[in-house]
C-alpha cells in the first residue's frame, strides 16, 4: 500500500509530530471526506506500507524525523511545491530563498531521485503573467540543477471553493488571466527547455491534453513504475480510481484531511475556509488517532 501524506493538507509542514505518533502506533483513522461517519483504520505498519509520498511546500519540520523513518524501515519520497509567488497570492509560504535552501538540504539528505519539484499550479494573473512564469521557472530550475530529476507542472483549476478568493484577489489588482492555446503551448515549451537545460525531466499533471510534442510527458505524480525503480521493489501499477480521469497516479491511501492547511494560498483546492483551518490547527491534538475523525 502506498500512503499519500497528503493531497488534502500539508502534513510535513503542520502535522509532522502527529504523523510520527501515528507511525509509532502503527495505524491511523481516516474519515471519508464526503461522509464523516465512514471511518477507516489504515495500517501504517512498515510491513504494510510500501512507500510514503509526502506532499509539501515546507518539509523542514520533518527533518528531525528522517533518521527515525529510516530506522523504522519506511521508504518515502517528497513532492515539493516550490513557486515563489508574491505574498498576495501565497501569503504564508516560505520565501523563495528559504524554500530553495530547504530543497537543497533535503536533496543532500535523501538524494535527488526521491524529490520531485512541483511548479504547480501555474496561476496566470495580472501579477503573475506569462513573462513572470518564464523568468521564475527558469530561475528556479537553474537553482535546483542536480537536486532533482523531475519537475511536475499543472495549470490552476478554478474549483468552486477558489472563486471567492480569486474575486478578492482581483479587487486588489490580481486579475486571473486566460491564455490563448498558443500562448500556453509556448509557455510550456519554454518550461520544457529550461528543465532540459538543468538536467530534469518534466511532466504535466492531469493536463487533459497531450504536450508530448513539447517534451512534456503525461504526469503520474504517484508513479508505481518510478517508485519501483527507485526502491528496488515491485509495486502494483493500478490507476487510482478516486482521482480525476486525467490523473495518471497509481492507487494510494490518503491519510490527510481537508480544511486543515493554514498556508492560505489563493488557488488552494483543499481549503474552503482558512478560518476553519486555523481553528482546527489551534485545537489540533498531535496524539489524536486521526486528523479528521471527531474524538
Amino acid at each position: 500500500m502506498i500512503i499519500s501524506a497528503s493531497r488534502r493538507t500539508d502534513i510535513p509542514a503542520f502535522y509532522s509530530q502527529w504523523l510520527m505518533n501515528r507511525l509509532r502506533a502503527g495505524y491511523c483513522l481516516v474519515a471519508n471526506p464526503f461522509n464523516a461517519r465512514q471511518v477507516t483504520q489504515v495500517s501504517l505498519d512498515p510491513r504494510d506500507v510500501e512507500v510514503i509520498v509526502f506532499w509539501t511546500r515546507h518539509p523542514r519540520p520533518m527533518f528531525p524525523h528522517l533518521a527515525e523513518l529510516d530506522r523504522l524501515g519506511y521508504r518515502y519520497t517528497f513532492q515539493y511545491t516550490l513557486l515563489g509567488y508574491p505574498r498576495i497570492i501565497d501569503p504564508s509560504a516560505p520565501p523563495l530563498m528559504t524554500a530553495l535552501s530547504t530543497f537543497r538540504e533535503l536533496s543532500r539528505r535523501i538524494g535527488p531521485e526521491r524529490i520531485t519539484w512541483r511548479y504547480d499550479p501555474v496561476f496566470l494573473s495580472s501579477l503573475t503573467d506569462l513573462w513572470y512564469h518564464r523568468e521564475r521557472f527558469a530561475r528556479i530550475a537553474e537553482a535546483l540543477r542536480g537536486l532533482t530529476r523531475l519537475c511536475v507542472i499543472s495549470m490552476m483549476e478554478r474549483y468552486r471553493k477558489v472563486e471567492k478568493r480569486l474575486k478578492n484577489l482581483a479587487a486588489q489588482g490580481g486579475h486571473p488571466l486566460d491564455p490563448a492555446e498558443t500562448e500556453l503551448e509556448n509557455l510550456f515549451g519554454d518550461f520544457a527547455g529550461a528543465a532540459r537545460r538543468n538536467g530534469m525531466g518534466i511532466s504535466a499533471c492531469a493536463a487533459g491534453r497531450d504536450f508530448s510534442e513539447l517534451g512534456i510527458e503525461p504526469g503520474r505524480c504517484i508513479d508505481a513504475e518510478a517508485l519501483s525503480r527507485t526502491f528496488g521493489i515491485q509495486l502494483t501499477q493500478s490507476k487510482d480510481p478516486s482521482q480525476r480521469k486525467s490523473c495518471g497516479c497509481t492507487v494510494s491511501r490518503d491519510i490527510g484531511a481537508y480544511d486543515t492547511c493554514v498556508f492560505g494560498c489563493v488557488y488552494c483546492y483543499a481549503t474552503g475556509s482558512l478560518e476553519r483551518a486555523r481553528d482546527f490547527r489551534r485545537r489540533h491534538d498531535p496524539h489524536a488517532e486521526s486528523l479528521n475523525v471527531k474524538q
